[in-house]
């Protein structure tokens, strides 16, 4: 029997999405789990499995539609199989989105000398600039044809094809002055950064945060690392994060309150504890999930974060890589960050901000001598836990971080 594939709710606050492409064409045989589409939302271009197996009978809607959730996309069914559309039609959205090209190779910078510079500021689709920025295009010297002048991906990619230019012999090329101060400059928000904004300006609004501190010894925590690492491949390496994404999945299973989401008169404790990561991403960040993280060895753990981590970047991820963590972690380490606090992802109730393991000089035993330690801050969500329990959480986590052979067994 036919299926209606619908537009899939990719996120707790999705209201649309833009089908950027479909992977499967009408006529194609598709298996249940093969990629059908992708969509991009918010947050990401993200890949959707069909849930259906059989042949593309009918596609509903264009790509660079933007499309409700839920509504119907395309049909699956048998090759021989009478298809009822008028139970699965979908109205064309009269909005299209941009779709995004293939990556193209940078050029030198090139410009249409025939257009005066813009004092205004630039008026481009967020494709465009991107594209524009991929490729060294100045946008202050592009006539846009897109409404009201805005600059879209084709202007970008006339110039791209059409290459270096001075314009006609009596046009100078032009040349850039150096001013005194830059002026100021107006950017436009990209999908991901205003929903990053909606939901940690919703989230500081709406949860009564506090935040409890520990200082950890991170001593054979780096020992065992290295010791780790000697045995494995320079594409699994274990890094420090690796440990602290699995200390803090150990430590969960002993505080439900901080596995859970508040949920108006009651509190859902989760049963999986899945732990959500931070990742950095152009313009913003994803919040990457590995999942049953309690359960899984340490090395899957790495090497499914490192997986999803490229997926993000990339701009392409799969549903399942971004949605559905219980509690998130964000690790500014890297960037030899002392310590911070971090914003709670809702619906979650707690979020681990972690800083830097650094040497530095300690005392043990009235003596002073170097060793590692490290910073982090729990955020926590005062309508479901209290400090008592937040404070003896990260003390549960010191355990499992000053005694790292508790997360290989």
């Amino acid at each position: 029997m036919a299926e209606t594939i619908t537009m899939p709710k990719l996120g707790f606050d999705m209201a649309e999405g833009t089908l950027v492409r479909w992977v499967r064409n009408e006529g194609e045989n598709i298996n249940k789990g093969d990629v059908l589409a992708e969509i991009e939302t918010d947050k990401a271009t993200v890949e959707v499995e069909s849930s259906a197996g059989g042949v593309v009978r009918k596609l509903l809607v264009d790509a660079g539609a933007i499309v409700p959730i839920g509504a119907p996309i395309a049909i699956i069914g048998s090759a021989d199989e009478k298809i009822d559309e008028s139970k699965a039609v979908s109205t064309q959205p009269s909005t299209k989105a941009e779709i995004a090209p293939p990556t193209l190779p940078k050029a030198a910078p090139v410009v249409q000398s025939i257009v005066a510079p813009q004092t205004s500021p630039v008026k481009a689709s967020p494709l465009a600039k991107k594209i524009a920025r991929d490729a060294q295009v100045d946008l202050s010297h592009i006539q846009g044809t897109g409404p009201g002048g805005r600059i879209v991906r084709k202007d970008i990619e006339d110039i791209l094809s059409a290459g270096p230019t001075t314009g006609p012999a009596n046009v100078p090329a032009y040349q850039p002055t150096i001013q005194a101060a830059p002026t100021d400059e107006t950017i436009g928000m990209t999908k991901l950064r205003q929903a990053i904004a909606r939901r940690m300006a919703e989230s500081k609004a709406t949860i009564p945060h506090f935040y409890v501190s520990h200082e950890y010894k991170m001593d054979a925590v780096m020992i065992l690392r290295k010791q780790l690492n000697e045995y494995l491949p320079d594409n699994e390496k274990l890094s420090v994060n690796d440990f602290i994404v699995k200390a803090v999945a150990l430590a969960l299973r002993d505080f439900p309150n901080l596995n859970a989401s508040f949920a108006g008169d009651k509190v859902i404790r989760h049963g999986a504890i899945n732990v959500g990561v931070a990742v950095s991403v152009e313009n913003g960040l994803l919040t990457v999930v590995s999942r049953n993280t309690d359960q899984q060895p340490l090395r899957q753990i790495s090497a499914e974060v490192k997986r999803m981590a490229v997926g993000a970047r990339g701009g392409k991820v799969k549903p399942d890589d971004i949605e559905g963590s219980t509690f998130s972690i964000s690790n500014l380490g890297m960037y030899d960050v002392e310590n911070f606090v971090a914003i709670i992802n809702p619906p979650e109730a707690a979020i681990l901000a972690v800083g830097s393991a650094k040497e530095v000089p300690v005392a043990e035993g009235g003596e002073i001598k170097i060793g590692w330690r490290m910073k982090a801050t729990v955020s926590v969500d005062h309508r479901v836990s209290d400090g008592a329990e937040a404070a003896q959480f990260m003390q549960s986590l010191a355990k499992y971080l000053e005694e790292p052979l508790r997360l290989l067994v």
